[in-house]
């Protein structure tokens, strides 16, 4: 079972029912949100970083029961994360560690993590094709003549597969 091919309440499902790739499948998919909250937004260092992580995961193994809604599996590890990493301020007695500490940064930074998360699961349901020239004209910033000359392409059908890719984004989002 491949991570992405799997909704988050299917994956919570199959962890319920004892399948151990699930949640082999689950650490993949949730590692770098729970690492990227503790190490960015909380600015914790690697050892407790580290500590929080595993202590993430093994209250998720745990406590999967608690779970009100298999869909809500994103935001109850990061509200799980959250409290871990304000618990690990909190047992610090390194002052320098509380004073980094700010919660409306935290926030944000935590905010932002969930939109490219959001971000790079749209683009998931782009075919590879569609996700290829997304990924060259938004992220590596190239020009229609660049993806066209790469892709073999003409311009004009690279701007027209992006206007169809970004469609295809738009009725996604708005069906959620």
């Amino acid at each position: 079972m491949q991570p992405a091919e799997v909704s988050d309440a299917e994956l919570v499902r199959r962890m319920r029912s004892g399948d151990q790739a699930a949640w082999s499948a689950f650490v993949e998919r949730y590692s770098r949100y729970v690492h990227a909250i503790a190490t960015r937004a909380y600015r914790l260092d690697a050892r407790d970083a580290e500590d929080v992580f595993q202590e993430v995961f093994a209250r998720a193994y745990t406590h999967l029961d608690r779970l009100r809604s298999d869909e809500a599996v994103r935001p109850w590890i990061g509200q799980l994360t959250r409290r871990l990493c304000v618990d690990c301020y909190r047992a610090s007695r390194r002052e320098e560690a509380r004073a980094a500490f700010d919660e409306a940064t935290a926030e944000e930074t935590i905010a932002r993590i969930d939109e490219a998360l959001a971000v790079r699961d749209a683009l998931a349901t782009l075919s590879p094709g569609c996700r290829d020239v997304v990924d060259r004209f938004f992220c590596r910033d190239q020009s229609y003549r660049q993806i066209g000359d790469a892709l073999g392409i003409p311009s004009g059908t690279v701007a027209s597969r992006i206007s169809r890719c970004l469609a295809h984004l738009r009725d996604v989002h708005v069906d959620r």
